[in-house]
């Protein structure tokens, strides 16, 4: 069962305790469910990060978030996890250019491959996922759609433009044939923006359509959410793959059942939909 502690029983004499009012006002003032997360773990993020900014109430804080946006961002910053980077966790990055990709380029109708980035951030995977499709076969009609909770981040992710930092993991060569020096960043090229297009999307909510993609990406997200939200979510973003497509997760989560799921393990964290 999920790691979410039990939630007050609605109704007269119910009191709701504090951490239940802030996350319910936090989801008024920006559309995020924080009650869908483990409460553990987010319970302390938020109450440590509320005590460093001076700070030990909740309710008081949730009064300072609704009338400071800047300070708004900053909690955003910290709670939904924008941690992300250009080929993250390399050993997955060579099996999709290996393995994956070229068999979805093969059997790919018209040319043309569909993958989804779910959870996309400032869409570090989604550039990557574009460069890759390129240098295997620039002629593949590819289609990379990024969503993403926080509308700072979509936005961010339609720059293309990321640090030193966020391509620490991406060799030199690579780099500067995919992007260009801007400054103290790299701009993602013209040739990888076409492939992208970036959404505003609550996974939670999200209802993709039945078998609309080859290839869904959710990598280092779902690890926060309850095992009852994780395993719903993951049911739908299977649902979207179509047959043969693929499925690839984070290198520190899981599937629940993936039989049950149609998905038989390829590689570590790579999953094909039988």
């Amino acid at each position: 069962m999920s790691a979410t502690a039990p939630r007050a029983a609605s109704g007269a004499g119910a009191a709701k305790d504090d951490y239940t009012v802030f996350c319910e006002g936090i989801r008024s003032l920006t559309s995020i469910d924080l009650l869908q997360y483990k409460r553990g773990q987010m319970e302390r993020r938020i109450r440590s990060f509320a005590q460093r900014r001076g700070v030990t109430d909740l309710l008081a804080y949730l009064a300072q978030l609704r009338r400071d946006r800047a300070e708004l961002d900053e909690f955003l910053d910290r709670v939904t996890i924008n941690v992300s980077q250009l080929w993250r966790n390399p050993e997955q990055w060579t099996v999709l250019e290996r393995e994956v990709l070229p068999e979805l380029i093969k059997a790919a109708p018209a040319g043309r491959v569909r993958a989804w980035s779910a959870g996309c951030s400032y869409g570090a995977e989604a550039y990557t996922l574009a460069a890759l499709f390129r240098q295997l076969d620039r002629g593949t009609r590819a289609q990379i759609v990024g969503t993403d909770i926080d509308k700072r981040m979509v936005e961010r992710a339609k720059l293309g433009r990321f640090s030193d930092e966020d391509a620490r993991s991406a060799s030199r060569t690579v780099l500067e044939r995919w992007f260009t020096r801007a400054g103290d960043e790299w701009q993602a090229s013209r040739e990888l923006q076409a492939l992208c297009r970036f959404e505003v999307g609550d996974l939670l909510r999200v209802q993709p359509r039945r078998d609309a993609y080859d290839l869904v990406l959710c990598r280092n997200t779902v690890i926060y959410f309850t095992e009852d939200v994780r395993d719903a979510l993951h049911e739908r973003l299977v649902a979207s793959i179509r047959p043969g497509g693929y499925f690839v997760i984070g290198s520190t989560e899981r599937v629940s059942r993936p039989r049950e799921l149609g998905l038989v393990p390829t590689h570590p964290f790579t999953y094909r939909k039988s």
